[in-house]
This record gives structure tokens, sequence and C-alpha cells, in this order.
């Protein structure tokens, strides 16, 4: 039974470790940091987004994206996978890929969770409303599923949803820019969890070669929200992409790894708060 389980787990990685090549501009997840002793409130989301406006940005509509925290029930996580590894196989076979040989030639050391993972986050983007992202921390690894896994998911009853926020609010235009600025609630609450701001920059979608002109215009962001006095700031955690096997080309992959980090974050900071309280 460990044998194949390990079997399984290997293979479902090796099938849905793909990357995201129809991504042609790249994007930066800041959330609001705020200083000790203080508390994100709607004033200041309100204060944000009137500071996108007060430096030209345009108005376009609402985004909405979000994510889940998932726990295991064995035995449904075991036939989940066992699923997965019937589907994606038969799959594969009629699309005579061949890629997944020389993927284990090429990298031999490449290691591969041995296990079932103990919990993980998925998260649907806007931007890819058919796909379903799924991040497991713990050994770096990040999935591109259909979005249609989630029905799987209830119906083999394998994991557990634990924890489901909403990152939403509005989208702005400005220039080669898009910005979109949020809140973060439970799906079943309006209590404000965190602020959060996406940078998305359209005409590259190099990490690299957009990294300077990414940095400059964050830069620009920071010093006309410094100005408002307010009792925090926008902070960028850049994760180790390669960790997670993604390349310099940036893909949706490279959002949900952000949105995983963010999430540690805030979990992070309101723990602190706690223990002070």
């Amino acid at each position: 039974m460990v044998k194949l389980t390990k079997t399984l787990i290997t293979v479902f990685f090796l099938l849905l470790k793909l990357d995201n090549k129809d991504v042609l501009s790249l994007f930066r997840v800041l959330h609001w940091q705020p200083n000790a002793g203080t508390t994100v409130n709607t004033q200041i989301l309100n204060e944000v987004s009137q500071c996108v406006e007060s430096i030209n940005g345009v108005k376009e509509g609402r985004w909405k994206a979000t994510l889940t925290y998932y726990k295991p029930m064995l035995r449904g996580a075991f036939l989940f996978f066992s699923f997965l590894f019937f589907f994606f196989s038969f799959l594969f076979f009629l699309l005579n890929i061949s890629w997944i040989f020389q993927f284990q030639f090429e990298n031999p050391d490449q290691s591969l969770a041995p296990e079932l993972p103990r919990d993980f986050l998925g998260i649907s983007l806007p931007e890819q409303p058919n796909k379903y992202y799924f991040i497991i921390r713990g050994q770096r690894i990040v999935l591109e599923a259909d979005s249609s896994i989630q029905t799987i998911m209830e119906k083999l009853q394998s994991y557990k949803s634990r924890v489901a926020l909403y990152f939403e609010g509005f989208q702005y235009q400005l220039g080669d820019f898009q910005l979109r600025v949020g809140k973060v609630t439970p799906t079943h609450s309006d209590n404000l969890r965190g602020i959060i701001m996406e940078v998305e920059y359209l005409p590259l979608s190099s990490l690299e070669k957009s990294r300077q002109v990414m940095e400059e215009f964050v830069d620009i962001w920071q010093e006309a929200i410094s100005k408002r006095s307010l009792p925090g700031h926008f902070m960028h955690i850049e994760p180790s992409f390669v960790e997670y096997g993604l390349s310099d080309h940036y893909s949706s992959q490279h959002t949900a790894v952000q949105y995983a980090t963010v999430m540690a974050q805030l979990i992070a900071t309101q723990s602190v708060q706690a223990a002070r309280n």
C-alpha cells in the first residue's frame, strides 16, 4: 500500500507539473503590512484606492481570486490520487507525450513527495477562469489542473476545505501597468483580514528583463502611498521560483506561488498581533 501510494504521488506530480506558457505579462503581488500595534481597516483600503486614482489610474471593473486551504481525509485522499493516476495516464497515452521519460533522465536528482500531502493550497485566478492551481509549499510544488478538479475532489471526499479566502476589489489601468487593489476576507464573512495589491506589467513576460522597470514602478507607488501617512506599507516577498521548478518566463503558476507566500505572511502577521494582545 505504501509503495503504491508513493507511485501515485510521483506520477501525479510528473503529469501535472506543467509550465503554463500562455501568459504574456507578469505580476507582482504585494500585501499591506500594518505598523506594530495597528491593524488593517476599510479606511486604509479606501485611501489606497484613492491613491491609485490620484496617479491617474483608470478604474476598469472588479476582480476576484479565491484561495482555499485543504486538509486530507485519508481514505478519500488515496482514492483521489488513484483516480488522477489512471485518468492522466490514459490522457497522456492518447496525447503521446514523451517528455515524462525525458524528465526522469534529465532530472535524476529531483525528488518528489514520498507521502500524501498533509495540507496544500488551491487557488483560482481571474485571468485563468478555466484553471485551478495547487501549491504544496512544504515540497515546493505548484500544479495546474482544469477547474473541474474541484468537483472531482468534492465527489471523492479526498481533501476538505479548512479555510477559504476571497481576494477581491477593483482593477485600474495605468499606462503599461494594471493595478488590482482589494481586500482579503473569509468566504462567509466580511471580516477584513488584509489588503492585497497586484501589479501587472503588460509588455514583458521575462522576470529578469522586467525586474528594473517593475521595481522602479513599485518605488514610485510606495512614495505616493507614503505621502498619505498611513499606519503601514505595502510589502513584496518574492518566492524562490526556481525551487518550484519555474522558469524565467512568467506564468500563472508564478502568480499562484506568490499568493501562497502572501497568505503565509498574513497568517504570521495575525499570529504576532494575537500574541501581543
